[in-house]
């Protein structure tokens, strides 16, 4: 498809210096990504041409561009990117002139049709946000089809439906050992040791399938999030006390930190500042205030299991601070940060080559952060977005080389510095009487995700414009004609001009001099200049 559309570009002119620049170009950046491609695009092209006067397929084609709407929402895509793709999908075959509105929940596609200007309308209710990494990129793969023009309506509407339908990826068990996986890479992210690693393994497990459960007889999020809150904190705390019986050190602030990064994963915090910054101020704040409440549920659960530890004699430490890391604590960090981004893209359904540019991604990023950015001084906060900032641009990167869709990438890369651990912190202070340190905590906790968002979308910005897509020639566009000299080689006998006689057809050609000495008198010598369009 790329080769396709460069062939209608200004990049397509013959001659070795652009030809070079494109090679170059290609070997270090790769193909474009969908969105760049979308972008390029100024004219459409349809795929099929359908009859524009008829209700029956026009709302076929814009409840096809609503249905992948949907589930791009669903999978945790970005508000303008997504109405970036509908259109696509909408001026592949025909219907040029859209109107889309997206909002948390549905997705609404608007065209006129026929001489009365009949409107004609689409709406697709949208899921709940579940990261699915395997769906997204199939839904991506459909929409490179459909705009290369391999995909006809009717078999469109049949692969969305098997996206739409199709079971997960892994089996139930392999998602649970992925979550509880990244748990006890993330404690040990923390600082904690093998031993946390261990419990909060085993206590994210038993959280995961609790809240399984519970989704399944349809209760709400918040009393969700409350459970989980609520079983980490106890199940914490008993791991402490027994850990205090058998002489084994144990941080409780580790294992409910690691719980709350696993019921953070999804990063719905992350992408609703992403949509904010982004342009999507109405989808950003639903976002928000759906965040906002599901932390609630995590805020009410853990308050919850403070008040039962404190009615059965086990009282919870404070978080001690940590000491700067050495050179080989930082890489043990490097190394289990990488693993929890991996644990949490098997967990999302990923496929083995998205699990290696995820872990790739993660392992960049967390290289500059406990390699150069702590050890130099830098703001944590700060910190997190200059990482946040690298994840993305090496995302966007790497996934245009492996056709993934960047949010795979930006999301999983970006999972080892969620603050899991200021939250709690926060929580804490505030649980036991001190609401300055708690408000604290959780506004650089706030902090710490706006500098996320803002770094995986600067990281992505950059990526595109390294890897921007060609400026097209619009119609009626004329460019100026681009002079190129030509060397040429002495040919035997001058005339008394001071040109250069041809021994092939005779004529002659003006050296540099004689032509701006004569230039006026001869004019222009033929075959001394091309005109290169």
């Amino acid at each position: 498809m790329a080769e396709d559309h460069q062939a209608t570009t200004a990049a397509a002119i013959p001659g070795f210096a652009g030809k070079f620049r494109a090679k170059v170009r290609g070997a270090l950046f790769g193909p474009q990504s969908t969105v760049d491609l979308v972008q390029s695009t100024r004219t459409p092209l349809p795929l099929a041409p359908i009859d524009y006067t008829d209700p029956d397929q026009v709302t076929s084609v814009l409840d096809l561009a609503a249905q992948l709407g949907g589930l791009l929402l669903s999978c945790g895509t970005g508000n303008s990117d997504t109405v970036l793709q509908i259109k696509a999908v909408t001026s592949a075959y025909g219907l040029t002139r859209v109107q889309v509105d997206i909002t948390l929940t549905s997705v609404t596609v608007y065209h006129l049709i026929g001489a009365r200007r009949t409107p004609v309308t689409a709406m697709r209710v949208v899921d709940a946000p579940a990261v699915d990494f395997h769906r997204l990129r199939r839904v991506d793969s459909l929409l490179r089809a459909i705009r290369g023009g391999q995909v006809s309506l009717d078999d469109a509407v049949e692969r969305a439906e098997a996206i739409e339908t199709a079971p997960p990826l892994y089996r139930l068990r392999v998602i649970y050992l992925g979550w509880a996986a990244m748990a006890a890479a993330v404690s040990i992210l923390l600082g904690g040791g093998p031993a946390v690693g261990a419990i909060a393994a085993v206590v994210t497990a038993v959280i995961v399938a609790t809240i399984g459960e519970l989704n399944v007889r349809a209760l709400p999020p918040f009393f969700q999030n409350a459970t989980g809150g609520f079983i980490a904190t106890v199940m914490a705390a008993l791991a402490y006390a027994g850990s205090n019986w058998a002489g084994i050190e144990v941080q409780p602030s580790r294992v409910v930190a690691s719980g709350i990064i696993v019921m953070l994963a999804g990063l719905t915090l992350v992408q609703s500042l992403q949509d904010g910054i982004t342009g999507a101020p109405v989808t950003g704040s639903a976002r928000f205030f759906d965040t906002m409440l599901l932390t609630g549920g995590i805020v009410a659960g853990i308050a919850i299991g403070f008040e039962i530890t404190s009615l059965i004699g086990i009282a919870l430490p404070p978080t001690s601070v940590a000491s700067d890391p050495n050179f080989a604590e930082s890489t043990v960090r490097v190394l289990a940060g990488t693993a929890a981004s991996v644990a949490f893209a098997v967990a999302s359904n990923a496929g083995w080559k998205a699990l290696g540019v995820s872990g790739a991604t993660a392992l960049l990023g967390s290289m500059l952060y406990y390699w150069l950015l702590l050890p130099a001084g830098v703001n944590p906060v700060a910190a997190a977005g200059a990482a946040a900032t690298a994840v993305g641009l090496a995302g966007g990167l790497l996934s245009r080389r492996t056709s993934i869709p960047p949010l795979v990438t930006a999301i999983a890369g970006v999972t080892p510095f969620l603050p899991g651990m200021s939250i709690y912190r926060g929580l804490h202070a505030l649980l036991n009487g001190q609401p300055l340190n708690g408000f604290t905590a959780l506004a650089a906790a706030l902090g710490t995700a706006t500098a996320l968002a803002a770094g995986i979308a600067l990281g992505e910005w950059l990526a595109r414009q390294m890897r921007r897509p060609p400026r097209l020639i619009r119609h009626g566009d004329v460019r100026r004609p681009k002079i190129q000299r030509r060397r040429r080689r002495q040919a035997a006998g001058t005339d008394s001009t001071g040109g250069t006689a041809n021994p092939i057809d005779g004529r002659t050609r003006l050296s540099r001099s004689a032509r701006a000495k004569f230039g006026r008198r001869y004019g222009r010598a033929p075959g001394d200049r091309t005109v290169d369009w």
